[in-house]
């Protein structure tokens, strides 16, 4: 793969998060009952930031939880492995609660709706609505995300790589394209 673009450096991806926190806070009209549910890997990094912005919003923390959607895929054989078995706790009380789903990039939704199986097999929260980084296009799935850091049209051969501090030890947003 080679490298297309760099999309976003670290100040972007700050000034991202920081836009997405205010929208968060607009959209639910304050923080009440709101809980952030990072999908494993980068998504949960990204709603520990979130909730961090929005406590220097509002001064009040948002919960956040992770969500382990790795036995709700439907292409686990495309994936190698047969997975272990995880456990379902999300780390955070979710009934009754605004759930914000968290991932880096939105692609063919199979993710998100992997992530709303494993919520929905928890409890049952208010409402579901999805915050993502980058929104790359090819949706499989009819489901949007209510918070969007970019929209990048992408073609299939592309590829979308978020570095975060917390996993990657950098912090960027590239395209890589096929030589």
């Amino acid at each position: 793969m080679k490298l297309k673009a760099t999309l976003l450096d670290e100040k972007a991806i700050n000034r991202t998060l920081i836009r997405i926190s205010h929208e968060i806070i607009e959209r639910n009209k304050g923080i009440d009952d709101v809980v952030l549910l990072g999908i494993k890997t980068r998504g949960y990094p990204i709603a520990k930031r979130l909730s961090e912005y929005i406590k220097s919003i509002e001064g009040k923390e948002v919960p956040v939880g992770h969500v382990d959607i790795t036995l709700y895929r439907d292409d686990l054989t495309e994936h190698g492995d047969i997975p272990k078995v995880k456990n379902s706790e999300l780390g955070v009380e979710i009934k009754n609660k605004k759930v914000i789903i968290v991932d880096d990039v939105l692609y063919t939704c199979r993710t998100a709706r992997a992530a709303i199986d494993a919520i929905m097999d928890v409890d049952r929260p208010k409402v579901i609505q999805l915050a993502v980084l980058i929104d790359r296009g090819h949706k499989e799935l009819p489901i949007r995300a209510d918070y969007v850091g970019k929209n990048i049209p992408t073609s299939k051969s592309e590829l979308i790589a978020v570095k975060l501090k917390e996993t990657d030890a950098d912090e960027s947003v590239n395209i890589y394209m096929n030589d």
